[in-house]
């Protein structure tokens, strides 16, 4: 998987700084887990450690412009201290620190951090900026996923909103669950996640063909979207690997594939599969069966 833009922007700033690295132990911490200093002084000694109850998850990364003193342990917690600093001052500090990066939101959390929106992603900071967390972040008493919870927060939409018409729709049953899906034709998680519905009834499938992945990309989205039954066309290459003739570009059959990426880039969609339910949540992956059903039944049940 690759890394967010953010976190190479934040990786080029640090490596410019003459970075220093020493390992990170939290609560339920891997020996990948990182801290990254920027201070030339103070450098942390061998085999220092880093503690951490806020329960950063095993891919937990954190970049430090503040620096410990030598030999220091830092030991944070859920309800550290956040400063008096308002997001807008967070906001222009984190821009300066990091001027590549478009910040879209900048808010207060309840555990003494700061929320640092880049389109999807979320950065976690002090008020002087002196930190920067890659998440998952983790409610150590509850366990819960707080950045998890917070993207799909962000990410809701309202379902009856969506164009519909843009996308390739595919009825099994009585279509009465629904859920509509950002996927590339050369898209390897999008393949697994068609077989996983092939065994849901009763389903409604809008599928926005949303070419971001390769060269040809477009051309498999422009003749599935040109067959004659362009809802079995999507299913038969992505479950069958069989592709329909090819279309050409020809004068009937216009093939929304700028709308569709235009409508992808409003709704910050940075990865296939991406999937929108009609109670407005936003789930990103190729969902295993016991899960997408559970999604399903929950947007169902709420949408009446």
């Amino acid at each position: 998987m690759n890394n967010p833009a953010w976190l190479s922007a934040i990786r080029a700033a640090a490596a410019a700084a003459a970075i220093v690295a020493a390992v990170v132990v939290p609560a339920s911490a891997s020996a990948a887990d990182k801290v990254i200093s920027t201070q030339s002084a103070g450098q942390p000694q061998p085999g220092e450690t880093v503690t951490s109850t806020s329960g950063a998850g095993p891919a937990a990364k954190v970049t430090s412009t503040a620096g410990a003193n030598p030999g220091e342990k830092v030991i944070s917690t859920a309800t550290g201290q956040a400063g008096t600093a308002d997001t807008e001052q967070v906001g222009a500090l984190f821009s300066q620190r990091f001027p590549d990066l478009a910040v879209t939101a900048v808010r207060r959390t309840p555990y003494g951090l700061y929320e640092v929106q880049v389109g999807m992603d979320l950065i976690y900071t002090d008020a002087k900026v002196g930190w920067v967390m890659e998440g998952p972040l983790i409610d150590a008493a509850t366990r819960q996923d707080v950045t998890r919870e917070r993207q799909e927060q962000i990410g809701a939409i309202s379902f009856d909103q969506l164009p519909l018409k843009l996308a390739v729709k595919r009825v099994t049953g009585d279509g009465s669950r629904a859920v509509a899906i950002f996927e590339d034709p050369n898209c390897g998680y999008c393949k697994q996640l068609r077989h996983t519905l092939e065994g849901i009834p009763n389903l409604t499938v809008y599928t926005f063909i949303y070419p971001i992945l390769a060269p040809d990309s477009r051309t498999k989205a422009r003749d599935i979207w040109c067959a004659q039954k362009p809802g079995q066309a999507w299913d038969d290459w992505m479950v069958r690997g069989k592709m329909p003739p090819a279309s050409g570009a020809t004068a009937n059959c216009n093939a929304p594939i700028d709308q569709v990426l235009a409508l992808g880039q409003r709704l910050m969609v940075r990865g296939t599969p991406t999937l929108f339910f009609p109670d407005g949540s936003r789930v990103s992956g190729a969902l295993p069966q016991d899960e997408l059903l559970a999604h399903l039944d929950k947007s169902s049940k709420k949408g009446g």
